[in-house]
């Protein structure tokens, strides 16, 4: 009885604290600084106001980098970006309830997500293009391919799936319900782990922590919800393998949030396409792994481009 009542002091201290208390700034030692000092413009997209940046040579090939769940296109790409923009012109939108693009209350669908970068890339001018999806960015990028044919030349599809959540799938919901019920006490202890996780993952330098952080402490609990459960409702399997674009199908061989053998089934429903395995790669690959992303991405850019 007593580690219950003194576990019941602590739970009613740390709400106590949530409520009243300040927002510490954590501290990091090291000086901080931005990893990708790209400034961005914002689009209308609908009734949205969307966010872009656009970075490497106005004339050169298009390549779209759209980014999964959770992370914006900054903190999901910034260490793969310097080195395409030598050879690209890369555009890297912001999803809504992501970044700074706007956030959308309500339901949310892949679908709606794929219409938004129609959009943007209407606004900016891109009619065809490489476009690179990132776990639920691949998702993305399939319903793209789908409903807007005219702006994928080919696409990368990379540490995503056709049915991302196959197996235990109302224990996954019961999760998000769980994680929306956190988010909404606190963001502050998650984003803390979750920037320490990547800090030690290899995925953030000591340097870009604070900026990590900071972008990780905007999520809003309901929307962060919405957006999962559109990647729990998404399944492709009935008409992915009739995309008729050029396909490269990235896998990190030990991703521990969306399952390989997704992933090998997205691949098998897509028999053209060319496989890459990122071996013992994890779910941070893209940015723990940067140069093999490079080096693939870009020799399936110049294998594509006019």
């Amino acid at each position: 009885m007593r580690i219950v009542r003194w576990a019941g002091y602590g739970v009613g201290g740390w709400l106590a604290w949530r409520v009243f208390g300040p927002e510490l700034a954590p501290r990091f030692g090291l000086p901080q600084d931005n990893p990708l000092p790209v400034p961005g413009r914002t689009v209308i997209v609908g009734s949205n106001e969307m966010f872009v940046r656009e970075v490497g040579p106005e004339q050169a090939p298009v390549l779209v980098l759209v980014h999964g769940w959770n992370l914006d296109g900054a903190m999901t790409f910034h260490r793969v970006i310097p080195e395409l923009a030598e050879r690209y012109r890369v555009i890297i939108p912001d999803l809504r309830n992501h970044g700074r693009s706007d956030w959308v209350r309500g339901r949310v669908e892949i679908t709606d997500l794929a219409d938004d970068v129609a959009g943007i890339l209407d606004a900016v001018g891109v009619s065809k293009a490489t476009v690179l999806g990132y776990s639920m960015g691949g998702m993305v990028v399939q319903e793209l391919a789908r409903r807007h044919p005219r702006h994928v030349g080919a696409m990368v599809l990379a540490a995503t799936a056709s049915r991302p959540i196959a197996e235990f799938r109302v224990p996954t919901r019961i999760a998000f319900w769980l994680a929306r019920g956190g988010l909404r006490l606190s963001n502050y202890e998650i984003a803390r782990v979750t920037g320490e996780i990547l800090h030690r993952a290899g995925a953030v330098r000591p340097n870009h922590r604070r900026w990590m952080h900071q972008a990780l402490i905007k999520r809003d609990a309901d929307l962060y919800y919405e957006i999962g459960a559109a990647v729990w409702r998404f399944d492709s399997r009935a008409w992915v393998g009739r995309l008729p674009q050029p396909a490269m199908v990235i896998i990190p061989t030990a991703d521990e949030v969306v399952p390989p053998e997704t992933q090998y089934e997205l691949a098998s429903l897509l028999p053209d396409a060319e496989l890459i395995e990122i071996a013992a790669g994890f779910h941070e690959s893209v940015l723990n792994r940067p140069g093999e992303y490079v080096d693939v991405i870009s020799r399936f850019v110049d294998r594509a481009s006019p």
